[in-house]
């Protein structure tokens, strides 16, 4: 065949045969049976290498065919999922447990990593696995890769065949191949991994329903901005929980960080701080509505700072309560030698405003009196309402903060879809101009011309980006070559991501990025994400939207 070229040669007679043949077929074949047909023949070629080398002699090509191995079989199991997608869409195996996984398990070569256990479960080489959890994953492992072995002769004779159909046999490999596939999937990670109960989903679905609530008060109030949400902000990341922590304990004290519960009912996020909340709730009771709203503030500060400070706590540019608090820091310099006492339903009334009046119904004088009593009881173990509330910063913070730490992952990903709600939609826009063929791409003397263009690398590709004839689409900037912005050279950080523009391929953070358009001369018909200095310099606005 002449290595793996793909292509007739020259002096080859015509085929003839109505089956397909490897002369007949290109690697320019869309059909996913030609593409599977190269891929299934990569992975052949460099396993034979394999076999036919000495480690122990060229230790160095050894680990070369190992890596060309790993690349050629990560190709080889995305066409047969593409295969799977369009032979079997609806019988698939159904993969809703992949929400139980750690979120930095939810990677794009997965597959890769499970077939790769499950030869090394075969073979007996070491893995990180127990040897109970071993002896039970071996029959799985042997069940997949005969599978695996099964498809791969079945798919190669199909398109040796007939590459534009699939037979029933090769529908009934697939599915067997996709169950054990995904039985194994699950079986290996949670031998490795504590995986989420259903329970435990759900609670981390309360919590994020919280946080959302926690989020459109802080709105409310002006302690954030939506400009911050829709930057992701780094700081909000810690604000967020620390704010959640208080609506939690005091404003949806029913919700997932009810204290009634048992520790055992709380989700595994919370339970282990259930004393601190406790206390941190019995606290956060005897405050007033303007020292509660000084709490809030000085929550959403910088890390350092906190109501302990001599000076007012420095607001985040817009973030300040809208209702102006009476100054509370009189308050603070004055010890309790005369305790205040402060009506327990009118903190409660107060809290969705925390800096307005006494409550609208008073309780009655029985339960006033109680409540007071307990407030000046726990307001004395403190020199100061200053002490106080540096106690409840610094505890409400030290939680926040071990979240960060030991739920990391959990954190990572309630986050991450708390963003996703809170932020604001994108807006279509459906501007018109620019001239265009009847095929709707732009004519090449409509090209703008860049004479300096900052972000490309040559005027070159600044004034050829959208040109029709450009086919060969820009090469992507490696996430490990790039630590900032490519615009704004913010620096990038766990809620500020990397973005590939698809025009130019450079990496930008979602602010600097946040439109999408066709480039059907890359291949890209829909469209896809674009910075703004391609958007606004490269594309014309008939083909663009703002993300």
């Amino acid at each position: 065949m002449g290595g793996d070229s793909g292509v007739v040669p020259s002096g080859a007679p015509p085929c003839v045969s109505s089956i397909a043949c490897p002369l007949c077929l290109q690697r320019s074949d869309p059909r996913l049976l030609s593409q599977f047909f190269f891929a299934d023949e990569r992975v052949t070629r460099v396993v034979a290498e394999i076999n036919g080398l000495d480690a122990e002699l060229d230790p160095q090509q050894y680990l070369v065919l190992l890596n060309q191995l790993h690349l050629s079989q990560a190709q080889l199991l995305a066409v047969i999922e593409h295969i799977m997608e369009e032979c079997i869409p609806t019988q698939r195996h159904s993969r809703d447990y992949l929400v139980k996984f750690p979120e930095e398990l939810l990677v794009d070569n997965l597959g890769n990593h499970m077939l790769f256990a499950a030869e090394c479960l075969l073979a007996g080489t070491f893995l990180e696995v127990e040897e109970t959890d071993g002896a039970q994953l071996r029959p799985r492992a042997r069940n997949l890769l005969c599978s695996l072995e099964l498809v791969r002769a079945l798919l190669r004779e199909q398109s040796l065949s007939h590459p534009s159909t699939y037979p029933e046999p090769v529908r009934a490999a697939l599915i067997q191949f996709d169950r054990l596939f995904a039985e194994f999937e699950l079986s290996y990670v949670s031998s490795l991994v504590t995986v989420k109960s259903p329970d435990e989903i759900y609670r981390q679905q309360e919590i994020i329903v919280l946080f959302c609530e926690t989020v459109e008060r802080a709105l409310r109030l002006g302690y954030l901005t939506q400009e911050m949400i829709d930057g992701y902000e780094p700081l909000l990341m810690f604000t967020i929980p620390r704010l959640a922590i208080i609506s939690g304990l005091l404003i949806y004290p029913e919700g997932p960080l009810s204290l009634e519960r048992s520790p055992e009912q709380m989700s595994r996020v919370f339970s282990p701080f259930y004393n601190l909340l406790t206390k941190i709730r019995d606290l956060l009771r005897v405050l007033s509505a303007e020292e509660l709203c000084l709490l809030e503030r000085s929550l959403c500060a910088a890390e350092a700072e906190d109501p302990c400070n001599s000076v007012t706590p420095r607001a985040w540019g817009e973030a300040v309560p809208s209702v102006a608090p009476p100054t509370p820091w009189g308050l603070l310099e004055s010890p309790h030698t005369t305790p205040v006492h402060h009506s327990f339903t009118g903190r409660l009334g107060a809290v969705d405003n925390p800096c307005t009046e006494s409550p609208q119904n008073p309780p009655g004088p029985w339960l006033e009196a109680t409540l007071g009593s307990r407030c000046s009881e726990l307001r004395s173990h403190y020199s100061s309402t200053k002490d106080m509330l540096h106690t409840l910063f610094v505890c409400i913070s030290g939680v926040a903060d071990q979240l960060q730490t030991n739920f990391a992952s959990d954190l990572r990903s309630i986050l991450k879809t708390v963003f996703k709600i809170v932020a604001s939609p994108a807006e279509t826009s459906e501007e018109t101009g620019g001239s265009k063929d009847e095929d709707g791409d732009l004519r090449a003397g409509d090209v703008p011309h860049v004479p300096d263009c900052p972000l490309c690398p040559s005027p070159r590709d600044a004034t050829g980006l959208q040109r029709a004839g450009a086919h060969r689409r820009p090469e992507w900037v490696p996430d490990s070559s790039c630590s900032l912005c490519s615009a704004c050279r913010a620096p990038f950080t766990l809620l500020r991501r990397r973005h590939h523009c698809r025009s130019c391929g450079k990496i930008f953070c979602a602010r600097c990025s946040p439109h999408a358009a066709a480039l059907p001369h890359y291949g890209q018909p829909r469209p896809v994400r674009v910075c703004t200095h391609c958007h606004a310099t490269h594309l014309p606005s008939w083909r663009t939207r703002t993300r």
